[in-house]
């Protein structure tokens, strides 16, 4: 009988391998369960988490073409992330944004923005693309002056 997706079975570990561990199901199947379903933390060796003999709940992922695909993970509770505590008085300072970049780029003075609420979505996207396209004019006008853009010596 072939075990239903979804359903948790207990099994016997066989065989473990670099990729994962084989688990004996009821009936005789086999499946396998791959290193990324062992634990919820990282696994890097399958051995720091199962033994071989050892008897493990999993759950059935997939049956396809034969090969049963498991999961220990999903049969045990989900770990939820300590709450953050506020950091004490004198402790360690916040880390700073990173410093914007400094351009000595001229730029053409910018019309002040009216509020957003009288501008239909076409009209932002066209004030953005209009203060985009002098940016990169800007951009590239510097760029090429640095490049040494002119022409080449014979």
């Amino acid at each position: 009988m072939e075990p239903q997706v979804g359903s948790i079975l207990e099994g016997k570990v066989t065989t473990i391998t670099k990729f994962g561990a084989f688990v004996a199901l009821e009936g005789g199947r086999s499946g396998l369960v791959h290193i990324s379903e062992i634990a919820n933390t990282f696994v890097n060796d399958v051995h720091d988490f199962l033994q071989e003999g050892q008897t493990v709940k999993v759950l059935v992922l997939s049956t396809e073409n034969g090969k049963i695909n498991l999961s220990i993970k999903k049969t045990q509770p989900q770990e939820r992330p300590a709450p953050r505590t506020p950091r004490p008085a004198g402790g360690p300072a916040a880390p700073r944004p990173a410093a914007q970049p400094r351009t000595n780029f001229a730029r053409a003075p910018q019309q002040p923005l009216p509020p957003s609420g009288d501008q239909s979505f076409e009209d932002k996207l066209k004030q953005f693309l209009s203060s985009s396209e002098g940016k990169m004019a800007d951009l590239n006008r510097s760029i090429d002056g640095k490049r040494g853009g002119g022409r080449r010596r014979r």
